[in-house]
Formats: C-alpha cells, structure tokens, sequence
C-alpha cells in the first residue's frame, strides 16, 4: 500500500501537481433553416388546350309535306345528292282535282253574274240617259220615272262592285287550290345530301295525319360547308376572335389536321355547363367529313393582360385552402391564391402577389407562416 501511494504521488509531481484540463466546448446555437426560394415572374400567357367540338351541318331541313295524299313516287334514298329545286317525291291527292273543278266552276258562275250585271247596268245607264234628255221638253217624260231610272243605274253599279268581289273570291280560291296542286310535287329546298328517309310508294302522308305528321319524308343536310361548335368554358372566352384559323382533328383520320374559321360567338353562357358555344365554319367541298362527327380542337389561349407564374411546386394546398409561401423581409407567410393555366413547369395563379416576390420552391403546410427562414434563390424554372 505504501508503494502505490508513492507511485501516485510520483505521478501528480510529475505533472507539476496539478490535474488535467478538460477540452472547451465546440456546440453553436442553431440558426435559421435555410429555404430555397423562385421569384414570381410576368408574362403573357400563350397556351393551346384541347377542347372537344362536334360537326353540325350548315343547313340541316326535315322535308314535311304541305297536303295530303299517297305517296306515288319518291326519287331520293339515303346518301342521294339534290339540288336546290330537285324534285324529291310526287304525291297523289284526287280530290284535289275536284276541289279544283269545283273552284272553277264557281269562278265561271261568279263571272258570268258580273257579266248579267254588267249588261242590265248598260241598259238602265242608256234608258236613263234617254230619259234624261227627253225631260229637256217639258210634259214628255214624268219627273218620277227619271228619278226610278237614276235609282236603277246606281243599283246595277253596287251589283257590279259585288260582282266583282265575287269572282275575285272565286278566283282566289282556284289560285290556292293550284298552288296546293303544286304542293303535290315535293323538292329539295337547297344542295345537299339525304341522311333520312322515312316513307314508300303508297305512304299516307299529310301535315296532320300519316307517317309524316312527326316523321318527316326525308331529312336535306348541307354538307359543303360545316358548323363546327365548340363549347368553350367561361374562364377561356375572353380571347375568342372572330376570324382565326384554328387546327382540330376527327376520329376518322388519324394523324391528319383539318382547319376551320371562328365565324360566330353565343355571347352567352350556358348555365348548366358554364361554356359559351362558338362556332367555327369549315369548308368540306370533298365531303370527307361528316356531320356530328366528334372533334378535338386545338384552342390557344389567350389573356388580355399579362399573367402571373410560379413553379407548380410553389403552390400548396390543404383541406380548405390553396396557397404559395412567401419570404418576405426574412420569414414567411401565406399567401391565398387560385390557379389558372399550365404552361410547362409553371403554373398561372391568381392572388395577393406581384411579380418579382419571392415564393417557396416547394410549398408544403409544414412552413408555418411567421418562421424566420434563411433563403436561397434556386435555379428559376423555364416554360
């Protein structure tokens, strides 16, 4: 024992008789975590979507007939190709002809009684004259008969107004019933093709009864030229323009582009889908396409002024809201905003920003809004 206290001691004289100092601390207080940060640019927006659009045809009649009759003939079947005037279809209606017959002979007997009144208005005129001139010596003719003898001319000109009301009745009544006559020959109202044909040879057809009665005999398209109508939703009607081509395609043929002209404009929305119907003329003098073919259009997209872009990354969102972080004098905040058009990496938004404010490269609700940050610009995202 007294050898180990010797050795100690020997140790601690050794060292000066002092014990070993410990090493100072290296531990700093944290700082602020570092946040990589974009700025906010402006530019104008130049997108194109895709929207769907179908064909209609620029005129489009269902062929009703105006009389009723059989049908003796029709000319026309599905796919036939008329012209403006070409007979379609003739109708047979009999008792058209004695509806006629019975016109004209009421006409000839209208005529005829003018023909009466106008011979007996002669006649008393010239008995009247003479009478008249009789009375120039006096005691030769009563002053009474002249008077009865004025009376009869005055009458037979009334019959003859009368007359001639009639037999313009008359006449009017042979004119409609040959106009009706003419109904019985059906045509086509303009070019184009027959997509409908619903009655034979021997149909009943007629305006209130037959087949025809909702059923049209047959349906005229016009198909050189197209309808092609584009409901486009309200957010993107701002920038519609009379006059520009645009680009859509067809199922039909694959791989090929075809182009119409914006030509009309709704300049209202449907409240039901919230889109304004636009429509687009297109010319289709080879009839490759058809009418209610569905399309797919390459509508560009255009604002009135110059929008707002960040990265899709900087926009944030949680169950009630939508929103970028801001850094601004070194801490952050929240910043509500909603979001527009896509353009590449970037996305429009829409709130309380400017350009050149300084978001979050990535938002997420784990940034508080007061954290004091330490930012870092990252590389800006380019469209």
């Amino acid at each position: 024992m007294r050898r180990a206290t010797f050795i100690l001691a020997a140790a601690v004289a050794a060292c000066g008789g002092k014990p070993a100092a410990q090493p100072p601390s290296t531990t700093a207080p944290a700082g602020p975590p570092t946040l990589e940060v974009v700025r906010v640019v402006q530019r104008p927006i130049d997108v194109t979507l895709t929207m769907p659009g179908q064909l209609d045809p620029y005129e489009t009649v269902d062929v009703h007939p105006k009389v009723t009759g059989f049908v003796k003939s029709i000319r026309v079947d599905r796919g036939s190709r008329v012209r403006a005037g070409e007979l379609i279809a003739d109708i047979e209606a009999p008792e058209l002809i004695a509806q006629r017959a019975e016109a004209q002979s009421k006409l000839q007997a209208a005529e005829a009684q003018l023909a009466a009144a106008r011979s007996k208005a002669e006649a008393d005129a010239s008995t009247s004259d003479k009478l008249k001139a009789a009375s120039a010596t006096p005691g030769v003719v009563a002053g009474n008969d002249l008077v009865l003898a004025q009376k009869a001319v005055e009458a037979d000109q009334n019959q003859i107004a009368a007359g001639q009301q009639t037999a313009e009745a008359a006449r009017q009544a042979v004119r409609a019933i040959t106009q009706m006559e003419d109904y019985l020959r059906v045509t086509s109202p303009f070019d184009g093709v027959v997509t409908e044909r619903n009655v034979h040879p021997g149909t009943l057809v007629g305006p209130n009864s037959g087949p025809a009665a909702t059923t049209p005999m047959v349906r005229v398209v016009h198909t050189d030229r197209l309808r092609l109508v584009v409901p486009v939703p309200e957010a993107y009607t701002s920038g519609v323009t009379p006059g520009v081509s645009m680009t859509f395609t067809v199922p039909a043929y694959p791989g090929q582009e075809f182009s119409g002209t914006v030509a009309r404009l709704a300049h209202a929305v449907d409240v039901k889908t919230r889109t304004m119907a636009v429509e687009l003329d297109v010319m289709n003098k080879d009839g490759r396409l058809a009418p209610g073919t569905f399309c797919q259009v390459k509508w560009p997209v255009r604002r009135p002024a110059p929008s707002l872009f960040v990265p899709s990354g900087s926009v944030g969102s949680t169950t009630d809201r939508t929103f970028v972080v801001r850094v601004r004098d070194g801490r952050t905040e929240w910043v509500d905003v909603k979001t527009g058009l896509a353009s590449g990496p970037l996305i429009e938004v829409f709130g309380d920003l400017q350009a050149g404010d300084t978001v979050a490269l990535r938002a997420t609700d784990e940034i508080k809004p007061g954290t004091e940050v330490r930012s870092t610009e990252a590389k800006p995202a380019s469209s």
